[in-house]
């Protein structure tokens, strides 16, 4: 493969290398959080993580782990980074995304430090192409203090009950709400639009449930324009983890498996809109 003749006095200037046989296992994963123009790179040992917000109400984390690359080298403890999102997945795609079996884009990207632009090499068919994205200091995201000491209700289900869920709920409604407890309705998502209100319920006994741990009645509201973004995740996932601390905060957890059959996680933490006890 071309990229494997880079010299090694290329690659030693580097801090930070990450290939790929398939860049689909990156750029994926990187459109279920692709909802505002700049993201924060944050690469450590384990892997790297990707954060998304949006105006201190909504952030979007995905974590590639380290045994998703097939080449990953870090030679600082931490390296961060900001780039624009967009152009990124624009430069990932340059080869149209192929879905043709046995036809990938292979990635290598790097890292200089700060300062220096984040280079990729892209190869598919013998032909490479080299993006140079420019970066800036990352700024620190917002931490939403979400503490497992702290949650207080949790559910796991199967992503295609939750598909089917937002294809019947109302989503002219400006917000949904959600209901979760140790009775009686158990799990409910309820919309108010212009057609009426509407109701979803999950049987804590359902085939779709994997985990139901409720430790109280909870009803909390989130703006649906900020859930909308988690709509990409979920269209990737296979699972997903329903999860409230004690506040009414949010957190959506997304098990998605990549074209290689890996595991990748996608997170969209939430404020409440307002907190409602009943």
């Amino acid at each position: 493969m071309p990229l494997s003749t880079q010299s090694q006095a290329d690659i030693d200037q580097y801090i930070l290398i990450a290939s790929l046989d398939n860049a689909r296992n990156l750029s994926n994963i990187l459109k279920a959080i692709s909802f505002r123009d700049h993201a924060i790179f944050n690469a450590t040992q384990n892997g790297l993580k990707v954060t998304v917000e949006d105006s201190k109400c909504l952030q979007a984390n995905a974590f590639i782990q380290v045994d998703i690359f097939q080449e990953y080298i870090i030679k600082e403890d931490a390296v961060g980074f900001q780039v624009n999102l967009t152009v990124l997945l624009d430069c990932l795609t340059i080869f149209g995304g192929s879905t043709v079996p046995g036809v990938c884009t292979a990635l290598r990207m790097c890292y200089n430090g700060y300062g220096y632009p984040l280079t990729l090499f892209l190869e598919e068919g013998g032909v490479v192409t080299v993006c140079k994205i420019n970066t800036q200091e990352p700024e620190e995201p917002i931490d939403f203090d979400f503490c497992s000491t702290n949650v207080t209700n949790k559910v796991i289900l199967q992503s295609d009950s939750l598909k089917e869920a937002f294809s019947e709920l109302d989503m002219t409604s400006e917000v949904l709400q959600i209901t979760m407890s140790p009775s009686h309705p158990y799990f409910r998502l309820s919309t108010f639009g212009n057609s009426g209100n509407a109701h979803y319920d999950y049987p804590k006994d359902s085939d779709m449930m994997e985990l139901f741990q409720c430790t109280k009645i909870q009803t909390n509201r989130y703006k649906m324009s900020l859930l909308k973004p988690s709509t990409k995740a979920l269209a990737l996932s296979c699972k997903v983890s329903v999860r409230t601390d004690s506040r009414g905060f949010l957190s959506l957890q997304y098990l998605v498996r990549n074209d290689d059959g890996q595991i990748c996680f996608v997170e969209y933490y939430c404020c409440p809109d307002e907190v409602e006890e009943e």
